[in-house]
């Protein structure tokens, strides 16, 4: 599964929770975390392998269902100490999801059900055809992906893919837009506090 449709899958996820728990949307710290804890495997995973040779695929720590319970574990706990648990559910409903995600992307894509990609190290998965670095590898499968949707033949779960795309994207506007809100208030009121600076500058000083 891309990255993005990760974010989306996640993002819709936890937008649910949050309607249906707090009556309420995300915020912008929130939808930062939940989309990117759902990309984190991959960061973690496919830049050791790719990049550094370290995993012989892009399936192994950051994918393992061994490192990412405790790992949501932690981070939720130690959100809850600042005052920002919503943020630790975000990461872990993220992350979290991230893994049956894969499985079952696999399985619809390649009719291969291969729960052992959540499985490291009790299961190593081998996979030695990503040769070249980080950057390259993915932009050798997203040329392939980009040519499949300009070909125009798309299968239905593609389909189902773009249709969740479209709903999630609106039901981020129903939201709020959550961080480009806060990214639009945080401009705003840099830009009133230079105007104010300015102004109290030009009374100290007796201009107009």
């Amino acid at each position: 599964m891309w990255p993005w449709e990760h974010a989306i899958v996640a993002y819709l996820a936890y937008s649910t929770f949050c309607h249906a728990i707090y009556r309420d949307s995300p915020s912008g710290l929130e939808a930062i975390t939940v989309v990117f804890a759902s990309v984190f495997p991959d960061l973690v995973d496919k830049l050791l392998a790719w990049e550094f040779g370290v995993f012989d695929a892009g399936y192994a720590l950051g994918h393992s269902v061994f490192a990412a319970v405790p790992i949501s574990i932690g981070i939720g706990l130690a959100a809850r100490s600042t005052g920002r648990p919503r943020a630790g559910i975000a990461f872990a409903l993220g992350y979290l999801l991230h893994l049956p995600a894969d499985v079952f992307d696999s399985y619809v894509r390649e009719g291969i059900f291969q729960p052992e990609l959540m499985l490291w190290p009790v299961v190593v998965v081998q996979d030695h055809s990503a040769t070249q670095g980080f950057v390259d590898q993915f932009l050798l499968f997203f040329s392939r992906y980009r040519d499949e949707l300009l070909a125009g033949d798309l299968t239905t779960y593609r389909w189902l893919q773009i249709g969740l795309a479209v709903f999630t994207a609106l039901l981020w506007l129903y939201d709020g837009a959550p961080v480009l809100r806060d990214l639009l208030r945080g401009f705003r009121r840099l830009l009133l506090g230079v105007v104010g600076s300015n102004h109290r500058f030009d009374e100290s000083t007796g201009r107009r």
